[in-house]
């Protein structure tokens, strides 16, 4: 069986295995539902942004690990150690990151929306740079820093008006979006006026971001074409060139076989070298380049455990196989249709004839992992695993009819360690009163 990365395989007793541990064996120590991270793997896709880039934008480039894809403090920990920086979105976000005792000066703020209190906290933590998205944010980090006495840095986040043709509920590009400032409407350059003139405000450069889950550099260069020829623009009417260009993040990661497998390195040098050569033809200073990679540095690195409770046959119709998690660890497929791999982990040598829909717990109809499954005849107690499940699993988890969410470990050289609790029905009712 040709396994859909590299860390995953089946050992002698027909299980699925990820960095070499047996899930079923972990399924029965851990329980289930139970997310399990490759430890090695989340640092190896670390090592690729941070090598790739300085070795193809230079060593003042970075990578910024955004968290929103799954945050925890073993995960800044993590990316602290492997030299990346951290894009945080909220101020949860980035108590987790100080916390763990990530380096605040890596930390970048992003959000169409920071509350004051957010704003005053991540100042107070000398965090390195706020992505502003609009004026009244920009007044608050204003006033709020003038009142702490400091001067601010910060990256303006732009809409390029780019269509990165990927999912329209993960595609941010585009004019018409919440995120950023646009460069079609000629605000961003009012924007950045009105930044220039703010006495505690020190601009350094922009950001944009086009969506997630894309496969094709094109939209990259696109974007980045864009950026680079509104930074000529500003240089040439304000006198102001930017020293710092994010391009956000966004690569595609593959969750099924007939998704194409992605070479990070090339994709990150083949950019660089549009990059390059656009400066070169506009006479610009090569800015610090930075991306935001989170999907692809955490979802191919874990796997969520589940055990199968009821197998329902309707004649003449379908078959369900019923799990003890679904929409409250993993809602993707409720929101997006989002495709996924999906095993019975205690039968990997048997053979897949039994067509099903594998469905969550919860009292709604809409909640299902994937449909038209292929299983070996599947029974209660059967432990079925589903892939690529380290982005936007545990981080968009809920308590969705009062179900706990599940527990997180991680494995290396053969041990697993709990990095996230298993909830108890303690913990969720704490905060009642």
């Amino acid at each position: 069986m040709k396994m859909l990365h590299d860390n995953l395989g089946v050992n002698e007793k027909g299980h699925l295995t990820i960095a070499g541990v047996d899930t079923v064996v972990l399924a029965k120590e851990h329980g289930t539902p139970l997310i399990v991270f490759d430890e090695n793997k989340l640092r190896e896709n670390c090592r690729i942004y941070k090598e790739s880039m300085a070795r193809h934008f230079g060593e003042n480039s970075l990578a910024l690990y955004a968290g929103k894809a799954f945050c925890c403090k073993e995960m800044y920990r993590i990316a602290a150690d492997e030299g990346v920086g951290a894009d945080v979105v909220s101020g949860g976000e980035l108590y987790t990151a100080v916390s763990a005792g990530f380096p605040t000066d890596r930390v970048f703020f992003h959000g169409n929306n920071k509350t004051d209190a957010e704003i005053a906290y991540a100042i107070d933590n000398r965090i390195g740079y706020f992505v502003v998205d609009n004026r009244e944010e920009l007044d608050a980090i204003q006033a709020i820093a003038h009142k702490k006495g400091i001067v601010q840095k910060i990256i303006l986040r732009a809409t390029p008006g780019i269509d990165p043709h990927t999912h329209a509920k993960i595609s941010t590009g585009k004019v018409d979006s919440k995120f950023g400032t646009a460069v079609e409407t000629g605000q961003i350059e009012a924007l950045t006026d009105y930044a220039l003139e703010l006495e505690n405000i020190d601009l350094k450069g922009y950001h944009c971001h086009i969506g997630s889950q894309v496969f094709d550099i094109d939209p990259f260069c696109d974007a980045a074409d864009i950026m680079l020829d509104f930074i000529a623009k500003m240089r040439e009417h304000k006198g102001f060139e930017a020293s710092v260009l994010n391009l956000g993040g966004g690569f595609g990661v593959r969750y099924v076989q007939s998704d194409p497998e992605i070479d990070y390195d090339k994709n990150i040098g083949e950019i660089s070298e549009h990059v390059k050569s656009k400066c070169s033809s506009l006479n610009l200073k090569m800015p610090a380049v930075l991306m935001e990679p989170g999907r692809s540095i955490v979802a191919d690195a874990a796997l969520t455990l589940y055990t199968a409770g009821s197998v329902k046959t309707i004649t003449g119709y379908k078959s369900y196989v019923s799990i003890d998690g679904g929409m409250t660890d993993n809602p993707r497929y409720a929101l997006y249709q989002s495709e996924y791999t999906v095993y019975c982990a205690n039968k990997m040598n048997e053979t897949p004839d039994f067509k099903c829909t594998v469905a969550g717990r919860c009292c709604e109809s809409g909640d299902l992992i994937q449909e038209n499954v292929l299983l070996p005849s599947p029974k209660r107690g059967d432990i079925i695993a589903v892939l690529v499940t380290g982005a936007y699993n545990y981080s968009m988890a809920s308590n969705y009819n009062r179900v706990t969410r599940p527990e997180v470990v991680s494995v290396k050289d053969g041990k697993a360690k709990v990095i996230i609790k298993r909830e108890t029905y303690e913990h969720m009712t704490a905060l009642d009163v």
